[in-house]
């Protein structure tokens, strides 16, 4: 039964989920907006809710769990240095995601997933 089975699979394992959902935020992350799909967005949104939220502790643990979800390091160092002075006084909801139509070769639904100013 897959009753308040909350997770999206997008028809993948869990390791080559995890990794396009880590190369996804450090996207998000590194500029600011992608373009993708909606169900990718939707997935990848909470993970970089959660990333910019350890940017605001600013601790050490903090810092080294962010290193461990990151492939690289510049994600973190933007989080840390930046985003997280940006979203200071805000509580959450630091990504929007805006529909832009649908994709032409298989007509799926496409979105701009952005950080807040």
């Amino acid at each position: 039964m897959r009753h308040r089975k909350k997770k999206t699979t997008l028809d993948r394992k869990r390791e080559p989920r995890m990794a396009m959902l880590r190369n996804l935020a450090t996207s998000v992350i590194l500029y600011e907006k992608v373009k993708t799909t909606k169900v990718k967005a939707k997935a990848v949104q909470p993970h970089v809710e959660k990333m910019i939220t350890l940017g605001k502790k600013n601790t050490l643990a903090a810092r080294r769990q962010a290193h461990k979800f990151f492939y690289i390091e510049n994600p973190v160092k933007k989080i840390f240095d930046e985003l997280a002075p940006r979203y200071k006084d805000r509580h959450g909801g630091y990504t929007r995601v805006t529909r832009i139509g649908t994709r032409r070769g298989d007509t799926a639904e496409m979105v701009l997933l952005e950080l807040l100013k």
